[in-house]
C-alpha cells in the first residue's frame, strides 16, 4: 500500500447543524466505503430514489451554493465545503448519509469537516488512484467573469481573483498549489456576504439559517463579526475552497492549472461541462508506481496528496 492508492475514512463521523439556506437542523454521517465506490450521498429521510451522485452533470443549481439532483428530482445542496474537505484530505470513497436536503453549514468553512474526518483516521487501500490530466486549455466566460483550465506538469494550481466595489473586500487575489501548499487558511475561510444583499437573498427564500456564527457579513467599511477575519485573504480563500469542492464533482483528483476572475459555482460547473464534452481535452490516468509518469506527478506531490 502506498500514497498512490485510494483512501476512505476508518470509522463513521457525524455532524449536526443548521442548514444555511433552509434554516433546518440537519444530521449527516460520513461512512467508510470500498475502493472505486466514489463519493455518494444517501438521503436517509427517504425510502426510495435516495441515492445522489455529486457529479458535475447532476448539478442543477449554482445560486449561492452547489446543488446536485438525481433523476427522481431528489436533491442535496450546499455540498461544496464538504466536497472541498474530502478532496483536500484525499478521500476517494465515502458514503454520506443525510436526513434532509441541505448539508449543514457549521461555521461557514470546511474546518469542522477537516478536523473530524482527520480524527477518524484514514484507511489506505491497495487500489491505485485515478487522476484527470488536462491535455489542452479550455475557457469559459460570462461577461467580465472568466475561468480557464490548462495543462500542468505536476500540480493543481488555482489562481483566483475577486473584484468588489466594497473597500473591505476590494480586489483580492491568491494562488495556491493544492497538493503542495499548506491550505489551512483556505479550509478555515468562511462564506461571506454584503450586508446590503441580505434582504434580497432572504426574499428569494435563501439564507434562512445565516448568522454571524456561520458567515462573514461586511457592511460598508466594517466587518460585523466581532472576531473579525481569520486570515487577511479570507474572502478569496473561501472562493478557492468553493472551487476545490466544485472541481471534485469531476469524480477524481486533477492535475491542472486553473485561472479564475470573479467566478463561483456557476462558472466552475460550466467549465467542467465544457471540458468533458470533448475527450481530447483530458485523460484519466490510473497512477501506478511502476509506470508513474514523472513528468506528470512527483513523489513529493504524491505524499502531499495523501
Amino acid at each position: 500500500m502506498t500514497y498512490l492508492t485510494q483512501k476512505t475514512i476508518k470509522k463513521k463521523v457525524s455532524f449536526s447543524g443548521i442548514a444555511l439556506h433552509s434554516g433546518l437542523n440537519v444530521n449527516i454521517s460520513i461512512k467508510p466505503a470500498k475502493p472505486n465506490y466514489g463519493i455518494v450521498f444517501k438521503r436517509v429521510d427517504l425510502n426510495s430514489n435516495n441515492i445522489i451522485y455529486p457529479s458535475f452533470v447532476n448539478v442543477t443549481n449554482t445560486s449561492l451554493n452547489t446543488t446536485v439532483e438525481n433523476e427522481a428530482g431528489v436533491k442535496v445542496s450546499t455540498i461544496e465545503h464538504l466536497m472541498g474537505a474530502l478532496f483536500g484530505l484525499g478521500i476517494d470513497n465515502a458514503l454520506i448519509e443525510i436526513d434532509n436536503e441541505e448539508v449543514p453549514i457549521l461555521d461557514g468553512s470546511a474546518r469542522n469537516f477537516i478536523e473530524k474526518i482527520k480524527s477518524s483516521g484514514i484507511e489506505i487501500s491497495d487500489v491505485p488512484i485515478k487522476v484527470i490530466k488536462i491535455n489542452q486549455e479550455v475557457k469559459y466566460s460570462d461577461g467580465e467573469r472568466y475561468i480557464s483550465i490548462k495543462p500542468s506538469t505536476a500540480s493543481l494550481e488555482i489562481n483566483f481573483e475577486l473584484k468588489y466595489k466594497n473597500k473591505i473586500i476590494g480586489n483580492q487575489k491568491n494562488k495556491v498549489k493544492v497538493y503542495e501548499d499548506d491550505l489551512t487558511d483556505v479550509f478555515n475561510s468562511r462564506t461571506y456576504c454584503l450586508y446590503e444583499d441580505i434582504e434580497l437573498i432572504k426574499k428569494n427564500g435563501l439564507a434562512k439559517g445565516g448568522s454571524l456564527e456561520n458567515a462573514i457579513v461586511v457592511k460598508e467599511k466594517e466587518i460585523l463579526n466581532p472576531e473579525g477575519l481569520r486570515n487577511d485573504k479570507e474572502f478569496v480563500n473561501h472562493k478557492i475552497l468553493d472551487c476545490i469542492g466544485d472541481l471534485y464533482t469531476s469524480g477524481y483528483r486533477m492535475v491542472a492549472s486553473i485561472d479564475c476572475s470573479q467566478g463561483g459555482h456557476f462558472l466552475t460547473n460550466q467549465l467542467l461541462r465544457k471540458l468533458f464534452e470533448n475527450k481530447e481535452n483530458f485523460s484519466i490516468i490510473e497512477i501506478k508506481e511502476k509506470n508513474l509518469p514523472h513528468s506528470l506527478i512527483n513523489r513529493n506531490l504524491l505524499r502531499s496528496i495523501a
